[in-house]
């Protein structure tokens, strides 16, 4: 039986890496198959990826099936059974993700001609097996989002005589602005590049979730701040020779970086944002405000100024499936109320 994680109930991630990758067998395909997903997702999805994927050895392991030493063409659609029922005890929507990487690696053993193409089957038995997942609307506060665009705008960059703080300061405003005015997920907006941009157009070509390429339109506002960050950027740290076309648009100006333009990550970013929350807002209201808030934020906006266009508001934040977009439409429950009582409350009945 494969070595296990008794805590994570897993296999662990060290005899899972140091696995032969060159066999046939069906821990070698997996490992090849997180290694194909590293290669072209995310950090967080490879990580989420890997730990689906090993936990599916594990459950392997626990119906006497050694992932190591049985051959790729042997697997089972039956497995997908034992897994699912292992996951029974985790939330629906974990259950869901980890379902469709585990999916995912049937689809590449079939790709990799391991396998005979038995995905319909596998498709059948999860239709009839898994749970029906009603995502809720992501947390959402407008009011503060509001006070963290105003508080960026109103810093200074010049308020200081440090050169980096002029820098972050700068970045962290144009990259707020780029979440607020555009609706890009953190990862999307911490892959621009200079080259992606027509500046004339205010458009840039974005590799969005799943890999689709897509025009996103940015605001006069946004575009602006970028410019201002990116005319101070070149002043300070473009050496001569050096191609602007290839260089990050958000750059990280911590004391890991140096002088160095490294693009700007994903932990980075939740860190700028987090510190925006803290100051615009106060310290009690960090983690109430997220990367993906400002998300539901511009979709609200394009929803109220183009009067409840539901197909407008999916085109520009690329859901694939408007029901998406129907999700982030719905009106908080304070907003609810404060209808109710306008409509009902605050009137002054009329004279008979």
């Amino acid at each position: 039986m494969p070595t296990t994680n008794s805590r994570e109930n897993t296999l662990s991630k060290v005899a899972f890496e140091n696995l032969d990758a060159s066999k046939n067998t069906v821990a070698a395909a997996a490992l090849r198959y997180t290694r194909v997903v590293e290669e072209s997702r995310s950090q967080n999805t490879h990580r989420t990826y890997s730990q689906s994927v090993r936990k599916f050895l594990w459950v392997l392991g626990r119906h006497g099936v050694n992932a190591q030493a049985t051959a790729a063409a042997d697997t089972s659609v039956d497995w997908v059974t034992w897994f699912v029922t292992a996951l029974r005890a985790q939330e629906a929507t974990t259950e869901a993700i980890y379902i469709t990487a585990v999916v995912g690696f049937y689809e590449y053993l079939v790709a990799e001609d391991l396998w005979p193409d038995k995905l319909a089957k596998v498709k059948s038995i999860l239709k009839r097996r898994l749970r029906r997942v009603t995502p809720l609307p992501p947390p959402f506060a407008r009011e503060q989002i509001d006070k963290i665009i105003s508080y960026v705008i109103a810093q200074p960059a010049r308020g200081t005589k440090d050169a980096r703080e002029q820098l972050r300061r700068l970045r962290d405003q144009a990259f707020v602005l780029t979440l607020a005015d555009t609706g890009l997920r953190i990862s999307e907006a911490c892959r621009l590049t200079t080259g992606h941009f027509d500046w004339a157009e205010r458009r840039a070509q974005v590799e969005i979730k799943g890999g689709r390429q897509s025009t996103v339109r940015f605001s006069e506002r946004a575009v602006a701040a970028i410019q201002a960050y990116l005319a101070l950027r070149d002043a300070a740290i473009m050496a001569p020779g050096m191609r602007r076309s290839a260089l990050p648009i958000f750059a990280r100006h911590d004391d890991g970086a140096g002088a160095k333009l490294l693009p700007l990550n994903s932990l980075g970013a939740r860190k700028l944002i987090d510190r925006a929350v803290i100051d615009a807002v106060g310290p009690d209201a960090k983690g109430t405000v997220t990367p993906h808030s400002f998300r539901h934020y511009f979709v609200t906006v394009v929803l109220r100024g183009s009067g409840g266009n539901l197909k407008m508001a999916q085109r520009l934040a690329r859901h694939k499936n408007i029901s998406i977009t129907e999700r982030y439409a719905r009106v908080s429950d304070e907003e609810e109320d404060r209808g109710y009582h306008e409509i009902f409350n605050a009137q002054k009945p009329k004279d008979k």
